[in-house]
């Protein structure tokens, strides 16, 4: 797995205020968590868009003010609509302890199921995972080459030397849907192939009742002449 190095600088002084102040000069408020102690430090934002606008996982060397620690991102907070980091979370990490981490999917193959007309959807961005550091990937290949309509690959159909995967077990990490317009198309020609069946079944049904009617007439009991003696 790659390192990306952020360079900090220890907070002089925290709070909401100074906090937004770093934000308008371009800084991300961080805190690195593990060891003897949290240390609050900011950054430049620029550092972290190799970190996190990328499709795969990575350990940080974390270096602030000449003091180095491993580590990787737990946590970043992001604008709801600028999308601009507003504050980044850091875990110290040892190479000779497990650590859990969100690793990246990557949908390798080609599934039978959308040469047949299907959406391949990829239902989990992220993977958690449970392991050494030197066990851990860049991101998580999914092999979808026997991937068709109406099946699935799902957490629990994944093995990797190393690593535990801590999603749930049933959870679906990719699958092969059929487009909504297909779908719908299906459902009416279903109906309409229907429809003159039920036609058909109603027709002597219809034709049931007169007949039921004549055998009642034919069954009748004669009346007797009341003239005759």
């Amino acid at each position: 797995m790659k390192t990306v190095e952020i360079i900090g600088y220890r907070r002089a002084n925290l709070g909401k205020t100074d906090s937004q102040k770093l934000r308008d000069e371009g800084l991300v408020p961080c805190v690195l968590y593990g060891g003897n102690e949290q240390i609050h430090f900011y950054s430049p934002m620029i550092l972290f868009r190799e970190l996190v606008y990328t499709n795969e996982a990575h350990f940080v060397l974390v270096n602030i003010e000449g003091e180095e620690a491993k580590a990787i991102l737990q946590e970043v907070q992001f604008h709801p609509v600028s999308e601009v980091i507003l504050h980044a979370d850091f875990l110290r990490i040892s190479d000779e302890r497990k650590v859990k981490m969100s690793i990246p999917t990557r949908l390798v193959g080609q599934a039978p199921g959308v040469a047949k007309g299907g959406t391949l959807v990829r239902k989990r961005a992220a993977l958690k995972v449970y392991g050494f550091p030197k066990d851990m990937p860049d991101h998580i290949d999914v092999n979808v080459s026997e991937l068709d309509f109406h099946h699935a690959i799902k957490v629990g159909d994944m093995k990797m030397q190393g690593i535990d995967f801590l999603d749930p077990k049933q959870a679906t990490i990719a699958a092969v849907e059929i487009p909504r317009a297909a779908k719908m198309a299906a459902e009416d020609a279903a109906a309409a192939a229907a429809a003159p069946a039920e036609g058909a079944a109603a027709a002597p049904a219809a034709g049931a009742a007169p007949a039921a009617g004549g055998d009642a007439k034919k069954t009748e009991a004669p009346k007797k002449d009341a003239g005759k003696k």
